[in-house]
């Protein structure tokens, strides 16, 4: 055999050797990789809430966010001032962490650390929230002069805390969710969350009902899902420039982990829970109205 004839075989050869070395480590790393994806799987989503305001991101976690959406509904329905949800929102952050705590000072409970033995309600009132946000501003809307008065004042004239001043601590983060949460800045809260959980319209007529009243909810099946849709007139009369679709927008959004939303939608923007973020809708909603879909 020529030497020539010799070369080109062991180049053959090598070259067998080589096409079967890349394969084989190929299938290697394939294996590796998988095995990594079952062993260390990608890391969870980090859930919060952000209320961005004047360039700045204020964030609650969704729990936190889910209590704030409550005590600005109140709010809200009862036609008060942003600046009550501001004073409000301050309070308890102060007072329990936006956390409907069982526990708290000798009797005090609840998002706001209410005492039944000071005459706030029952045990079972304080601790639930819709009386206890409501309980608060019955007392709010006493103080003289509230609106004008700093948070610290304000709040320290309902809760007569032995720290007044730790009220002002969370001004800046009250300021932005309240605005947020009475549609003062359209667009700004959004939430990064998990995949929803299947959930029923039921359950979310019913959260609707218990935060912002009787409204008229209407339900419309679709392929895998829901539409609920509802008026924002039947919860207030108190409207400026879509203020208040906005505020109730903002409301289901921070409400969406709980109610396992996938969508909200007011105007011609939806928040989308795949992205967290809002976005131009492919089918704009008539002014005064919010929809929101959901998985079932």
């Amino acid at each position: 055999m020529s030497a020539r004839r010799r070369r080109r075989r062991q180049a053959r050869r090598a070259g067998c050797a080589v096409g079967v070395a890349v394969g084989t480590l190929a299938v290697g790393v394939a294996a590796v990789l998988w095995f990594l994806g079952q062993t260390h799987p990608p890391e969870p989503v980090a859930e919060r809430c952000v209320a961005t305001v004047d360039g700045t991101g204020w964030a609650l976690s969704p729990g936190q966010a889910d209590n704030a959406a409550l005590i600005a509904a109140v709010g809200v329905s009862r036609e008060l001032p942003a600046r009550a949800v501001t004073i409000a929102l301050a309070t308890a952050m102060q007072e329990s962490k936006l956390v409907n705590v069982t526990y708290g000072d000798r009797d005090s409970l609840g998002l706001f650390q209410q005492r039944p033995s000071q005459g706030w309600g029952t045990v079972a009132q304080v601790q639930d929230p819709v009386f206890a946000t409501g309980t608060f501003y019955d007392h709010l809307v006493q103080v003289p002069g509230y609106r004008d008065l700093p948070i610290t004042e304000a709040a320290q004239a309902v809760q007569r805390s032995g720290f007044p001043e730790a009220y002002a601590q969370h001004e800046g983060t009250s300021r932005a969710w309240s605005s947020a949460l009475t549609g003062y800045s359209p667009g700004a809260l959004t939430c990064t969350l998990q995949d929803a959980a299947p959930t029923t319209p039921d359950a979310v007529v019913a959260r609707i009902h218990r935060d912002l009243g009787d409204v008229p909810v209407q339900v419309t099946p679709t392929d895998g899902g829901a539409t609920l849709t509802f008026p924002t007139d039947a919860v207030t009369s108190v409207d400026d420039s879509g203020q208040r679709d906005w505020a109730l927008a903002h409301w289901a959004v921070a409400v969406a982990q709980p109610l396992g939303l996938t969508s909200v939608s007011v105007g011609d923007q939806t928040w989308d829970r795949g992205t967290g973020t809002w976005a131009p809708s492919t089918a704009p909603i008539p002014p005064g109205t919010v929809s929101l879909t959901i998985a079932t």
